[in-house]
């Protein structure tokens, strides 16, 4: 398989230098992240991580999270949450 054709596009500036660090960590350069991508969208017949709009329901408890978060419960173990909700 040749590697003939060229992809183009802005990005911003930022997003890409952080994206970048995270390929190097990697071990990888951007083409063949950019490579990676294409070949798991092409393996999976759609992108490789869900994208989803939250219904009417999910944005509702999201603000009633954001406006009452100091109301909710916190726990240090998850152990806790389960001796509260008896399981």
């Amino acid at each position: 398989m040749g590697m003939d054709d060229r992809i183009s596009t802005r990005i911003d500036a930022d997003l890409k230098k952080a994206a970048v660090m995270v390929f190097q960590q990697l071990g990888i350069t951007e083409g063949e992240a950019i490579r990676m991508f294409y070949a798991q969208v092409n393996l999976q017949q759609g992108l490789p991580f869900e994208l989803s709009i939250p219904n009417r329901e999910t944005i509702e408890a999201m603000n009633e999270g954001e406006i009452h978060a100091e109301a909710l419960p916190t726990y240090e173990r998850f152990s806790d949450i389960r001796k509260e909700l008896g399981v």
